[in-house]
């Protein structure tokens, strides 16, 4: 089938990178029903989430030392994604309200409008955030006084310069260049200047040598240059560190095509196909193109201030230096394979896959399989307790051929039709912080070929609207779900320390944000 593509769609798709084939396969999952994953159970301490002990910690903590001293780790951070969900509330009270004032949206939050209160608590706490500097100089420039607007109740002004180009436009801005945390001596600190800090801590080489690598969409790539460029000779010296700092884009082969809700390709008011960017999974290219032997991925916007980095620093050490503990006993187990053949190589190393990997292993395995699943690229993930709505987070996943492994699961990947679903998948103790420590090259020292070991039908199918009409979007395997499905997967509880994510503006005012008392 054709799927209705014309010599003019097939010019566009060859100049974006893509095939036609691509665009069919997409069309076609597109047109086909969701593909859910089917969950097992989920993962408990005992059952696929390990707890350490004070001397497992010990070995990993001296593990990491040393790679990190050889330079073996870079930090891979997404941090393409704009703030316009940060400030949401902000943005709607703003849209219909353009002169917000405290009178009118106290009376509304008192008749239930969350964005209201959302507002009046941004209001309040205004003084505590690590850009009320800037935005009091953004209003001075336009003859306006931040504390008189407040003391008038004046919310409107404030909003403004905030989030437009008249002042800092952090609408506009990705996370990572908002100011997050303030510092004494009138220092404030973006999300992306606190892991270059953390990177000094975990990831620095003997010779100062600390390599990072944030993902940054184009329009915003300047941006970060520029951070980079001002701040770097202050933290070089302070960390002892030398930065190894390098960007890159998502490409336009990995967006994808949408449908309309009869399935027929989505054309924009000029007739040409509708292409969306594919998700945080097309990330994947740019994680194999780092040329990283071990890799830490962390959202940009899970970081906390120096008085409260000490247990994150330690954590990520920890996993870490699991990692490489396991990839030790993994290659370790390849070598032998190879150099010795038999029954008792074959044995061990399937004990390798069961009491270290975590892997239910048939007892007849042969040595194909066992060589197979070793052979993969290894990632150990932290996991957190849960408290509250667990969302996504770690869970046993059946496969098509009816074996088990261990799956970092969202919620929109499990069937909501299906009540056992749904009661496995409210079921988890522990959830996903994206708190992971990778290993990207196999026992000789070649990078995986990491495209080889993604669920290609693990997507993700939902309903969006360009121009006024629906479509159906479809974004690629998870970067941490279905696109590391068929890697060596290690889950580990870390504590709720390490988690600090920033969703909303407000976030910025809980006690983990704030500066030491």
């Amino acid at each position: 089938m054709a799927h209705d593509l014309h010599e003019e769609d097939l010019r566009h798709i060859a100049e974006r990178g893509m095939s036609r084939q691509d665009v069919e396969r997409q069309l076609a999952l597109l047109r086909d029903p969701q593909r859910y994953t089917p969950l097992a159970r989920a993962c408990t301490p005992g059952d696929g989430i390990r707890v350490l002990s004070e001397r497992e910690v010990e070995a990993a903590l001296d593990a990491q030392a040393k790679a990190a001293a050889d330079g073996r780790f870079l930090c891979f951070v997404p941090a393409s994604g704009a703030a316009t969900r940060m400030f949401r509330a902000l943005l709607a009270v703003r849209s219909r309200a353009p002169a917000a004032e405290r009178a009118a949206l106290l009376r509304e939050a008192e008749a239930g409008d969350a964005d209201a209160r959302e507002v009046l608590a941004f209001a309040d706490g205004l003084p505590r955030f690590a850009f009320a500097e800037d935005l009091r100089t953004s209003l001075a420039r336009h003859g306006a006084d931040l504390d008189r607007l407040a003391a008038r109740g004046e919310i409107g002004p404030v909003l403004e310069h905030l989030l437009e180009p008249v002042g800092l436009d952090y609408a506009s801005l990705p996370k990572g260049l908002l100011k997050f945390h303030r510092y004494p001596g009138d220092e404030a600190r973006t999300a992306f200047e606190e892991h270059l800090v953390e990177a000094a801590r975990y990831a620095r080489a003997r010779d100062g040598r600390a390599a990072l690598h944030l993902t940054v969409s184009p329009q915003h790539l300047a941006g970060f240059e520029s951070r980079l460029a001002a701040v770097r000779a202050r933290y070089e010296e302070r960390l002892g560190a030398r930065y190894a700092v390098a960007f890159s884009h998502q490409e336009p082969a990995t967006d994808t095509v949408a449908v309309d809700l009869d399935g027929r390709p989505f054309r924009d008011a000029s007739g040409a196909l509708l292409f969306r960017p594919g998700g945080h999974g097309a990330l994947l290219a740019n994680l194999a193109r780092s040329g990283a032997d071990l890799a830490y991925v962390k959202n940009i916007d899970n970081v906390v201030p120096d008085h409260r980095k000490d247990v994150v620093v330690r954590w990520k050490r920890v996993l870490g230096g699991l990692l490489v503990l396991l990839q030790h006993e993994v290659f370790a187990a390849l070598r032998r394979l190879e150099q010795q053949p038999g029954a008792e190589s074959v044995a061990a190393a399937a004990e390798v896959l069961r009491g270290r990997l975590g892997v239910p292993l048939a007892r007849d395995a042969d040595a194909v399989t066992v060589r197979r699943l070793l052979a993969r690229p290894l990632r150990v993930c932290g996991m957190v307790r849960c408290e509250g709505d667990p969302g996504g987070g770690p869970f046993w996943v059946r496969s098509k051929d009816g074996l088990e492994s261990p799956q970092i699961v969202e919620t929109a990947q499990v069937d909501p039709h299906d009540p056992e679903q749904r009661r496995i998948l409210a079921s988890p103790s522990h959830f996903n912080p994206v708190d992971l420590a990778c290993a990207l090259r196999d026992h000789e020292g070649r990078p995986f070929d990491l495209a080889r070991h993604v669920d290609r039908d693990a997507v993700f199918i939902s309903e969006k609207s360009s121009g006024g009409r629906k479509l159906r979007a479809l974004e690629h395997p998870g970067l941490w779900n279905g696109s590391m499905a068929d890697w060596s997967t290690v889950f580990v509880e870390v504590p709720a320390e390490t988690f600090n994510p920033v969703k909303t503006v407000n976030d910025l005012l809980r006690a983990e944000h704030q500066p030491a008392a």
